[in-house]
């Protein structure tokens, strides 16, 4: 297993971390993601650490909590040999302070965790989404206390825009509190929006991205084919309208190049997929998930290896499109604003 750096900090993870949306199965959503509970959630972790991922990521309303709580069961014993990562901000009860990233919110959050995940610190904290009704500096200041305290080694946040994150820094830089070194953002060979804008912030500002759905929302398995049902599995059929569209010709269109390059390589879809992401420049790690024990052996095929830059130009082709303005404008001045490398 290849470790990075997070961003510009020194803390090094692994360059796969495992996605725990799939265990406690509580509540329809995540009932389609997965049920896994803790007998089978230690057997995931026994595979994952003896291939050397030691990175796994979890949020406070992953099943209503539940998720951390197997989380905590899987890894008991042994919580020197990993890192934990989770996140809040979305609503977590119906109370009215039971959402957003306010002092309130964030200490009885974190401490919910704690207790959930039986552990007294978190590796890495992230706010799960941007809240515009509680000033950065109020956060700010909580995280940074909370960090001081010993409650939280780093510190990320998850769908923000740029402007989102600026804010946040500057503010983090007038006052001294901590920085943020993660952004986990949504990116694929189907979903390459970051590139345009939060990959050069990440590339400026040292945010290392901590990519969550690698796979298109599922789409990206292997199990798709143009004219063909969706899987009777796929989660596709419960969240599809959930999660980030895709059009069908386009994603016809990728999964074509992908076939092309696993016949070139031996590899599956996914592998290819992962490997492909794992070449960008900011990624530090991809966030994997698995239902059982064949997926997740499947998953950990993607790395110890890495496509030609002929293949990647291949698929880069496949799955580009014309980005949004200022976007497509700026890339008419390359001479002075060049793509990130």
């Amino acid at each position: 297993m290849e470790y990075r750096h997070l961003g510009a900090s020194g803390f090094k993870v692994p360059v796969l971390s495992f996605g725990t949306g799939t265990f406690g199965g509580k509540g329809e959503f995540f009932r389609a993601w997965g049920t896994t509970e803790a007998d089978e959630a230690r057997r995931l972790v026994d595979i994952c650490l003896d291939a050397g991922l030691t990175l796994f990521d979890s949020a406070d309303i992953y099943s209503a909590g539940a998720a951390e709580s197997v989380l905590a069961e899987a890894i008991k014993g042994r919580r020197d040999k990993v890192l934990i990562s989770t996140k809040a901000t979305f609503r977590a009860g119906d109370e009215p302070n039971s959402v957003g990233s306010s002092r309130y919110h964030l200490l009885r959050s974190i401490d919910g965790s704690l207790k959930r995940l039986g552990t007294d610190y978190i590796d890495l904290f992230q706010l799960h989404g941007f809240d515009a009704k509680t000033p950065v500096e109020e956060t700010l200041s909580t995280l940074d206390d909370l960090v001081r305290a010993g409650k939280i080694r780093y510190l990320g946040v998850s769908n923000f825009s740029g402007w989102h994150l600026m804010k946040s820094l500057a503010a983090a830089d007038r006052y001294g509190y901590t920085r943020y070194v993660a952004n986990q953002a949504y990116y694929s060979l189907i979903g390459r929006d970051y590139e345009w804008e939060l990959m050069p912030l990440g590339l400026d500002q040292g945010l290392g991205a901590v990519v969550w759905s690698p796979l298109g929302w599922g789409r990206l398995t292997g199990k798709i084919r143009r004219g063909q049902p969706l899987p009777a599995t796929s989660r596709l059929h419960k969240t599809g309208d959930m999660g980030p569209q895709v059009g069908d010709e386009y994603l016809y269109r990728v999964i074509d190049a992908l076939d092309e390059v696993a016949e070139e390589t031996g590899k599956s879809v996914p592998q290819i997929a992962l490997n492909w992401l794992l070449q960008r420049p900011t990624v530090s790690t991809v966030v994997i998930g698995a239902r059982n024990e064949q997926q997740l052996q499947q998953n950990l095929g993607a790395i110890g290896w890495n496509l030609t830059k002929e293949q990647i130009a291949k698929l880069d082709a496949a799955s580009e499109v014309t980005p949004v303005y200022p976007y497509w404008h700026q890339r008419g001045f390359a001479e002075r604003n060049p793509p990130p490398v």
